[in-house]
């Protein structure tokens, strides 16, 4: 239907998603390349990822088909919250957690202060505002360390929780009213989690 002679019609349902991303899974909606998190989801919409998550990496990644949000969520002057727990190739001291937290000089360039905390030993949890390239490999590099396993467990308010590897949900109406607060968001129904269809691109789960 036209009005005022501009076409009128259903608003496009707007999409949501929290993965899992398991280690292997490429953060590109190219179909072309194995392994793609497109392909791992089997989404019915066209949806793409915000954002990253190295190939090596896995933990919460957030899918949508809204273009509109997507600057919003990564734009580094917003200073959003990104959390990870990373296990690193040998015990790490206090010193070394203290100057993560300070900052470290990758890249030709000082990283953000973050919050970092002890989780054993070898790992620890670290809050970012920024996503530099490889940033957290970089920055346990420039102290002498290898990151062995990198998660990603909370984007801003969004929790990981006990999403399995692989595993999907929608995001709530009330994680999208607190994820961005100034955006009427709206959500699917279902938040159940979901396993990922089966591929025929090679991917695993």
């Amino acid at each position: 239907m036209r009005v005022d002679g501009e076409l009128i019609g259903p608003k496009k349902r707007q999409i949501y998603i929290a993965l899992n991303k398991p280690v292997g899974i490429t953060c590109t909606s190219e179909a072309h390349i194995d392994g793609n998190i497109i392909d791992l989801i089997g989404h019915a919409e066209r949806i793409f990822p915000i954002g990253r998550l190295d190939k090596d990496s896995e933990g919460l990644i957030l899918l949508t088909n809204n273009g509109d949000i997507v600057n919003e969520i990564l734009r580094s002057e917003n200073n959003h919250e990104k959390e990870y727990v990373v296990t690193v190739d040998r015990p790490i001291t206090d010193l070394s957690l203290s100057m993560l937290a300070s900052g470290v000089r990758i890249m030709g360039k000082m990283t953000k202060p973050a919050r970092v905390s002890r989780v054993d030993p070898v790992s620890f949890r670290i809050v970012l505002t920024q996503g530099l390239n490889r940033q957290i490999r970089r920055m346990c590099s420039a102290l002498g360390y290898k990151a062995q396993r990198l998660q990603r467990v909370r984007i801003i308010n969004i929790q990981l929780g006990q999403l399995a590897p692989g595993e999907w949900r929608n995001l709530t109406p009330q994680e999208l009213v607190e994820l961005l607060p100034d955006k009427p968001l709206q959500t699917t129904a279902n938040v159940s989690p979901r396993t990922p269809r089966p591929s025929t691109t090679g991917a695993r789960t």
